[in-house]
């Protein structure tokens, strides 16, 4: 049949004349509805960012009287979890529990992973952190920071450092606390965490970042003689270990923790950003998440839409010029 030139003016009035059908589903009043949203955890299962994730989805599921469900899709220091969200449909259905070693300090490392950290999500805000702890062993002989910075500086070079990656959390911690100590410690880079920690036991090294879950029991057993922690407060499980901030005035303004935070797509409806983000902090709030969370040594950080844009910069910001600085590379 014929299609008249008034045929075609009009059927784009026809169409916005009918708003469910150019109106993403998610923006019905009805979101999420019998649809499950799916939380992607772009760690393997076990690991911090995926025991956060299990909680905070199974919580959230409650809040939106819904079912969110974890995706771990690992792989390429979490860029791989990111790409598949920043490449997904801006509907509220897929989410991603992101940690700023991949969200603030893998865009420096990975300059082709195929999206930006800004302009490629939406973001909800913080959900967690977790504090990471400077520690030596029994054998190095040290009981405090102090001590520690006279040894290395009297063994200049000597002593080295465990890490778990070139550019994880606790490489780069280790890194901006060299860089403010005024010290060389050299590097020894292990196969993951565990070999890592092993090696700071034993004295094959005289230094590491351990993250808190892992260091205090090692620390109550006396495997581990902590430093000081890396957060801005003291941890209330181990409140007698200083701040490596207030450790002296070279060591103002140091903070580095692994930071959860919780995004979509670009492009989500605001009402759905609302709505996530309420969820979100009611989820957080629950007193049977907050014990969880503090017995696996994380401290709740609710965050909120509105504050993320500034702080996600800042923090890539930092991390950015930290590894431009010690000529940081993945090699």
């Amino acid at each position: 049949m014929p299609i008249s030139r008034r045929s075609l003016v009009s059927a784009p009035l026809a169409l916005l004349a009918a708003p469910a059908l150019v109106r993403p589903a998610s923006a019905q009043s009805g979101y999420p509805g019998s649809r499950s949203i799916t939380l992607v955890v772009a760690w393997a299962p076990g690991g911090s960012t995926d025991f956060v994730g299990r909680v905070l989805a199974q919580q959230m599921s409650k809040e939106l009287d819904g079912n969110m469900v974890v995706d771990n899709r690992p792989g390429a220091s979490g860029t791989i979890g990111h790409a598949s969200v920043a490449r997904a449909r801006p509907d509220g259905y897929t989410l991603l529990l992101g940690v700023n070693s991949t969200y603030a300090m893998a865009s420096h490392l990975f300059p082709g992973r195929g999206y930006d950290d800004v302009a490629g999500f939406t973001g909800m805000g913080r959900v967690a952190y977790s504090p990471i702890f400077l520690a030596t062993n029994r054998q190095a002989g040290v009981r405090d920071l102090g001590d520690f910075l006279v040894k290395a500086r009297g063994e200049r070079g000597k002593m080295s450092y465990a890490s778990s990656g070139a550019g994880s959390s606790a490489h780069l911690a280790t890194e901006l606390f060299l860089r403010m100590a005024g010290i060389e410690v050299q590097n020894v880079t292990y196969r993951g965490g565990a070999p890592a920690v092993q090696a700071l036991i034993t004295n094959e090294v005289q230094m590491a970042f351990v993250d808190a879950v892992t260091a205090l029991p090692l620390i109550a057993s006396g495997d581990l003689v902590p430093l000081a922690v890396s957060s801005t407060a003291r941890l209330p499980q181990a409140p007698a270990v200083p701040t490596i901030a207030e450790s002296g005035p070279q060591f103002a303004g140091y903070e580095c923790s692994s930071d959860f935070a919780l995004f979509g797509p670009a492009g989500l409806p605001p009402a759905v950003v609302a709505k996530l983000a309420a969820a979100k902090a009611a989820a957080l709030r629950n007193p049977e998440v907050v014990e969880k969370m503090r017995n696996a040594a994380m401290v709740i950080d609710v965050g909120t839409p509105e504050a993320w844009p500034a702080q996600i910069r800042a923090e890539s910001r930092k991390w950015g010029d930290l590894i431009r600085e010690r000529h940081i590379t993945l090699e």
